[in-house]
């Protein structure tokens, strides 16, 4: 199963230079790594992300995390993706810029987002 991750250009960055990380800033602070599933990532852009540019979209297979993955109610109790270890640039499997046109980002196509 693919997950997604949204980071900003900066954090994108840092994984790519460092090969792994903790997160973003919520993400350490909360002491795991926040993901969507494609029917939850739309949303997570819109309460998370409003209006951010310059965003990436990080796509990853679930059977690939192992048993660091867990999946938690979280927002109006659905169940939601959190990796309990450092997320390594190995991990991903792509990434793409996620683009805000007329105030509302733009998923890839085909990905059921």
């Amino acid at each position: 199963m693919k997950i997604y991750k949204i980071f900003r250009g900066p954090e994108w960055a840092a994984l790519r230079s460092d090969g792994e990380t903790l997160g973003a800033p919520v993400d350490i602070a909360d002491g795991y790594v926040h993901f969507s599933t494609a029917e939850q990532a739309a949303e997570t852009a819109a309460k998370h992300f409003a209006g951010e540019e310059g965003l990436f979209l990080l796509s990853l297979e679930t059977d690939r995390l192992g048993d660091d993955l867990r999946w938690e109610p979280s927002r109006g109790g659905q169940l939601f993706p959190h990796l309990y270890r450092k997320l390594r640039l190995e991990d991903v499997e792509w990434a793409q810029p996620l683009p805000l046109v007329d105030g509302k980002h733009q998923f890839p196509a085909g990905l059921g987002i």
